[in-house]
């Protein structure tokens, strides 16, 4: 039976040959303090499904017996990343689709952070940043740029503006060093403007279809990336997003399963749908 208090949150984690790290993710997700309502896993892997293998099995094993309802599906053949992210918003349900990939480790606040802050905001979505643990004592002041805002609004993010440099603080450890000198805590969270949130972004799921979601698939080869970062954008253009702090989310530093990056979606495709005035 699902958790009484469960937020009304679809967790839709893309997965490819990566069950190791993708249990930890898992894992993470057991101990939120306020669990999401579903968690919906879509393999690409080149072999066996992840959840074959032990350490996968287990923490799904674990998270049903604690009530949580955990989807496992295979998407094959692959057709690339957007497509991929197309299939498990299609299998989104919940006001609200938690897009989460398989190589981060979240502290137990981020679900509930994410859900009181889109909550609050009634944006488009709020992102968590991710932190590069083994950058923790790198200190990068050129590379920490940092807008804070009260109230979100929409705006239009283009590649190649001023706008587009705060993504450096999502890069290595700087967010962490940001968060720790401004005190942000999940009582007195501080919300900031983003360039785009990839990795841990919550949406709210009908203003995320509305603005096509990620059928933009087809307009793409099936090796890209960035189709993450091109749904933020036109999400943020109509209805506003924002980043917020503390991030308790940690990159897990392992090799990218997208080694090839000449085709990137937000430097091909136009912000479409109309943007907001």
């Amino acid at each position: 039976m699902r958790d009484a208090a469960a937020a009304p949150i679809d967790v839709l984690i893309p997965t490819r040959d990566r069950p190791t790290s993708l249990a930890v993710t898992l894992t993470s997700l057991l101990g939120q303090e306020l669990p999401p309502a579903r968690i919906v896993v879509s393999d690409q892997s080149d072999g066996a499904a992840p959840w074959e293998h032990p350490a996968v099995h287990a923490v799904v094993r674990v998270l049903r017996l604690r009530g949580q309802e955990v989807q496992l599906h295979r998407n094959l053949p692959r057709r690339g990343m957007a497509q991929q992210r197309e299939f498990l918003l299609d299998r989104a349900i919940e006001p609200y689709a938690l897009c989460l990939d398989d190589d981060l480790i979240l502290e137990p606040f981020v679900v509930r952070l994410l859900f009181e802050t889109i909550e609050r905001q009634r944006c488009g979505l709020v992102g968590c940043g991710t932190i590069g643990p083994s950058y923790a004592e790198d200190e990068r002041p050129d590379a920490q740029v940092f807008e804070r805002i009260d109230r979100v609004e929409p705006e239009v993010v283009r590649p190649e503006t001023d706008a587009w440099r705060r993504a450096t603080l999502h890069s290595a450890a700087n967010l962490l060093h940001v968060q720790r000198r401004l005190g942000a805590s999940v009582d007195r969270p501080v919300l900031y403007r983003l360039a785009w949130a990839s990795a841990c972004a919550l949406f709210d799921t009908e203003k995320l279809r509305d603005c096509g979601g990620f059928s933009f698939w087809r307009d793409l080869p099936p090796v890209h990336v960035g189709e993450d970062v091109y749904a933020q954008l036109r999400v943020m253009a109509r209805y506003g997003g924002c980043g917020v702090m503390p991030s308790g989310v940690y990159h897990q530093e392992v090799r990218t399963t997208l080694p090839d990056r000449e085709v990137d979606a937000p430097k091909i495709l136009p912000i479409d749908p109309p943007i907001a005035s």
